[in-house]
């Protein structure tokens, strides 16, 4: 098993930064890709961002491409979002989520372990 905890989320102004931490605990974290998905309320789940396990890829959506980064550290077996420039449809609830093996980040069906989810709520 591997246990992902979110941590970070609150309220804040548009505008205002974010940053949320993901914990990883239980199996081998480096061996994982890992990804950040969120669901707005009355919305479906989507994908947000993810980073490769190997190669130092990332990869964003096209609503957040440019004000999000991913980053993660293995010696610490944490994964992280900074969210710069927030604005009201960013609120959701974020999760983190795990993946191993395949070869996708986008569909949140290939991710193998996921978070309870921290809420991120965005005033105007």
């Amino acid at each position: 098993q591997l246990q992902l905890v979110e941590s970070g989320g609150g309220v804040v102004q548009a505008g205002a930064s974010l940053r949320l931490s993901c914990a990883a605990s239980g199996r081998r974290f480096d061996s994982y890709a890992m990804g950040w998905f969120r669901q707005a309320p009355g919305k479906e789940r989507e994908f947000v961002a993810a980073f490769s396990w190997a190669g130092d890829w990332r990869y964003y959506s096209d609503s957040v491409k440019g004000r999000f980064t991913i980053s993660r550290d293995n010696a610490k077996n944490t994964v992280s979002l900074q969210m710069n420039n927030l604005n009201t449809d960013d609120t959701a609830v974020y999760y983190c989520a795990a993946k191993f093996g395949g070869q996708g980040f986008r569909n949140g069906d290939d991710y193998d372990y996921w978070g309870q989810g921290t809420q991120v709520t965005v005033a105007s």
